[in-house]
């Protein structure tokens, strides 16, 4: 929206502390690159501030569920994603930076109507925006096992994208059930890992059909159920991994050169922790028809969110949603201000509630 924003920066090239956006969003996956695309048809001053692009596809060799492509790998897509951003017109990027912390300020500040919202860069830069789109996407999850932490980058891993061609003709574990374990073990396989054993803590896998039949099927691979793993053995690299079965006591050792963590995610929502309703694990509550989350002005999507299947496509939808959710919101500021409405009961002496 032309005049939202004051859009300057320092001589620096920092952000300063002044400047006014229409929309920050947080994150450069297909979700935070969707929403910069559409925020930016809809001619609203943003700000993306991401870490890096593509989010958790960088690790990916082979997407081929990415609507238009019938394959392509991750880096491809992030790279794809980032052009496409950049060619925006009324688009800012900060990157790589981190967001710490979002916060909700009165617009008595400012002089304008509507809540705003500021939000703190781990650089220490702070920005001020009337909406904010949490794209933040979701971290890999550890075994939080003895031996896990000394052993990362000698063995320990989490991205076979990254790490698997290290392991022709080794011995492998791979920790994990659902579609990211048997995608590890695919990997391996092609970098051709002597013997691939998938731990994993219920009776069967998880994952896809069809990632299910061609992991388990491989010759090389043997699955074994109802283990959980209480141990990664090594000194200066991984010499093997212990594990007991579910129902049982008993520690079993497994001799294997590399164990590749591949068990989920956890959400990056803790800048927005105790500002949205989220679930116990972080995951942000939403509204899948508008992208909007429990607080006014801010929205959210993709991984950062509390959505059953975990996809691009699906975090790209949400990020278009996010966008024109919030140029309606803001097309309508007087109907749906928060801050204006507690300022209209402080003037008028009646005590606002909370």
């Amino acid at each position: 929206m032309e005049g939202a924003g004051r859009g300057r920066s320092s001589p620096d090239g920092g952000l300063m502390e002044t400047e006014i956006w229409d929309m920050i969003i947080i994150g450069g996956g297909p979700t935070g690159v969707a929403a910069g695309v559409y925020a930016a048809g809809q001619k609203l001053r943003t700000l993306v501030i991401a870490e890096d692009f593509g989010g958790q596809s960088n690790v990916s060799s082979s997407i081929r569920n990415w609507i238009g492509v019938k394959e392509i790998s991750g880096l491809e897509l992030a790279k794809m994603l980032e052009d496409h951003l950049r060619a925006q017109e009324g688009v800012e990027i900060k990157q790589p930076e981190r967001v710490v912390a979002v916060r909700e300020k009165s617009s008595r500040t400012f002089g304008i109507e509507g809540c705003i919202f500021e939000v703190e860069t781990e650089s220490g830069d702070v920005c001020h925006s009337r909406t904010v789109t949490i794209a933040s996407g979701a971290k890999h999850r550890e075994l939080g096992v003895p031996g896990e932490e000394k052993l990362k980058g000698k063995g320990v891993a989490y991205c076979s994208t990254c790490d698997a061609f290290f392991y022709a003709g080794k011995r492998v574990a791979v920790v994990g059930s659902g579609n990211s374990a048997l995608e590890t073990v695919l990997d391996l396989a092609i970098n051709n890992a002597r013997e691939i054993y998938l731990l994993i803590r219920s009776p069967q896998t998880k994952g896809s059909l069809t990632n299910r039949e061609k992991a388990e099927q491989l010759p090389q691979v043997t699955v074994v159920p109802n283990a959980l793993v209480t141990e990664i053995l090594g000194e200066n690299e991984v010499t093997g991994v212990r594990y007991k079965h579910k129902e049982g006591e008993n520690i079993e050792e497994l001799s294997v050169d590399g164990v590749f963590v591949a068990i989920g995610s956890k959400p990056n929502t803790e800048m927005v922790r105790g500002l949205v309703e989220m679930s116990e694990d972080g995951e942000i509550f939403i509204d899948h028809q508008t992208a909007k989350t429990s607080k006014k002005g801010i929205f959210a999507g993709g991984d950062a969110t509390k959505t059953k299947h975990k996809q691009n496509n699906i975090g790209a939808a949400h990020g278009v949603l996010a966008a024109l959710s919030a140029y309606e919101y803001l097309s309508n500021i007087e109907l749906h201000s928060p801050c204006a409405e507690r300022e209209e009961q402080e003037v008028s002496g009646v005590r606002p509630e909370g």
